[in-house]
C-alpha cells in the first residue's frame, strides 16, 4: 500500500480500536490491514499501537499520528475535490460528535437528513452517553456538552442555556399529592442520579436568588445511572426528576409529564460547542459545527 492508504488504514483501525472492524469497514482483508500499519510503523520508526489478543490501543505515538493523519487525510480529501468538482467541493468524509441522548434524541436527530440531504456523501457518527468523553484521545471533532467545559486546552463556544425543570407523571402526583412549596419535599420520592451507583446522590437542587445553589436531601426508591433511565423511571411514576425543559417539550404536551414547584428549579445549564485547537480545522468540521450552533440555538431559542 502507498502510505496515504497506510495513514487511512490506521486512522480506521484507531477509531474502531480493532483490526477486524476496520477492515470490515474498508472492505479489507485483515491481514492487510494489519500489513498496512505495520508498513507505516516502518516508515516513521516508531509502534503506533498496542495489540493484545483482547484490544488495540494507542501508543503515545500513536495518538500523535493519529491526530496529525486526520487532518492531512481530511486536507487530502478537500484538495481532491477542489477538482473533481470546481462548481464547488462537496463534503465527503466522516464527522465524529459526541453530545447528550436529550440533545441527539429532541434537536440534533431530527434535523440530520436535511443536512445529509444537501451533503448526501457526508458521513456522521453520533456518540450519545452521559459519561464525559475525553475529545482528543477518543477521536472527536466536536462535542456539545451541558454543563461546565471542564478543559481549558480546548476551544469552548458557548451556544446558549438549558433551563432545567421539576417534573412528575400524573401518576405520581395522584397517588403522592403536588409538592407546592420545598416544605412538602419531605412527603415525596425523588428518583435519585448517581453517575457511578453506591455514589450518594445530590438530592433536590434549587437555585435561590443569589445564584447559590442548595441541595434537599430526599427520600427514593430507585437510583440510577444514565439519563434513559432516570427519565423512565419519571415517567413511571417513581418519583420526582429534574431535567432540562428542552428534554420533555413533547412528553409535557402529550401529559406525559407535569411541571411542578416552577418557581424552584435547578441550576441553568451552559451549552458549549468544544473543539480542539487545530490550526486547519477542516472545511467538513467547520460547516457542521455552524450548523449545529444553528439548530441549537434556533431551538433553545431566547435563551441562545
Amino acid at each position: 500500500m502507498n502510505p496515504v492508504e497506510c495513514m487511512q488504514v490506521f486512522a480506521r483501525v484507531a477509531e474502531l480500536a480493532s483490526f477486524t472492524q476496520a477492515a470490515q469497514a474498508l472492505g479489507l482483508p485483515k491481514a492487510s490491514a494489519s500489513l498496512a500499519v505495520q508498513q507505516l510503523e516502518a516508515q516513521l520508526g516508531t509502534r503506533l499501537l498496542h495489540r493484545t489478543t483482547r484490544r488495540v490501543q494507542l501508543t503515545q505515538d500513536g495518538q500523535v499520528c493519529y491526530e496529525r493523519c486526520k487532518g492531512l487525510l481530511a486536507d487530502l480529501d478537500e484538495f481532491q475535490a477542489m477538482f473533481q468538482h470546481p462548481g464547488g467541493a462537496p463534503l465527503r468524509g466522516r464527522v465524529r460528535i459526541d453530545m447528550t441522548t436529550g440533545l441527539a434524541r429532541n434537536v440534533v436527530i431530527p434535523r440530520l437528513p436535511e443536512l445529509l440531504r444537501r451533503h448526501p456523501a457526508l458521513e456522521v457518527e453520533l456518540s450519545s452517553t452521559d459519561r464525559r468523553v475525553d475529545l482528543v484521545r477518543e477521536g472527536f471533532d466536536c462535542v456539545l456538552r451541558a454543563g461546565p467545559v471542564g478543559d481549558a486546552n480546548l476551544v469552548a463556544r458557548p451556544l446558549g442555556v438549558l433551563h432545567q425543570g421539576n417534573y412528575a407523571s400524573p401518576a405520581y402526583v395522584e397517588a403522592m399529592g403536588t409538592p407546592r412549596t420545598l416544605e412538602d419535599l419531605p412527603r415525596h420520592r425523588l428518583v435519585h442520579y448517581a453517575g457511578t451507583l453506591g455514589a450518594r446522590p445530590a438530592g433536590f437542587e434549587v437555585q435561590d436568588g443569589s445564584g447559590a445553589v442548595a441541595r434537599h436531601a430526599m427520600a427514593g426508591a430507585v437510583t440510577v445511572n444514565n439519563a434513559e433511565a432516570y427519565l423512565s423511571a419519571g415517567l413511571a411514576g417513581l418519583g420526582l426528576i429534574q431535567v432540562p425543559r428542552l428534554s420533555v417539550e413533547d412528553l409535557l404536551a402529550r401529559g406525559l409529564l407535569v411541571e411542578v414547584l416552577p418557581a424552584h428549579a435547578a441550576p441553568h445549564m451552559p451549552l458549549t460547542l468544544i473543539y480542539a485547537h487545530q490550526r486547519n480545522l477542516s472545511r467538513r468540521v467547520r460547516l457542521v459545527m455552524d450548523w449545529l450552533a444553528d439548530v441549537v440555538r434556533a431551538r433553545l431559542g431566547g435563551d441562545a
